[in-house]
């Protein structure tokens, strides 16, 4: 699990460098910044919790969740935001803010895998 998370993790961060060049040099491309900022961010918090979760300092079950979460949740925000730009319409009906709730509730399971986790 740990390796398909990490890979992840570098696909998110590719795709995040490429939203914010496409940004940075396309007109009216402010969806994509964000779409960027939330890919870079949870695909660093991916490879932190893959970290924290060798060294058990997170619940196996639970940080397992909220990594696969963080993933979930940032390309259903970023896939939206995306699509939204370049294709003029969104990935399905509240994919972002469902996205964005995902990763909310990601965050939540991170704090929950550290207080349960074992000393």
């Amino acid at each position: 699990m740990a390796r398909l998370l990490i890979g992840l993790a570098g696909l998110m961060g590719a795709a995040g460098v490429a939203l914010a060049a496409a940004s940075a040099h396309g007109a009216d491309a402010g969806r994509l910044a964000s779409a960027s900022a939330m890919l870079l961010f949870h695909a660093t918090a991916i490879l932190t919790a893959v970290a924290l979760l060798a060294r058990g300092l997170l619940h196996g079950g639970i940080g397992l969740i909220a990594a696969f979460g963080f993933v979930i949740g940032a390309v259903l925000f970023a896939g939206d935001l995306t699509l939204r730009q370049y294709a003029g319409h969104s990935l399905f009906p509240y994919a972002a803010p469902t996205g964005g709730t995902v990763m909310i509730a990601s965050w939540l399971a991170v704090t929950l895998a550290a207080v349960v986790a074992r000393k």
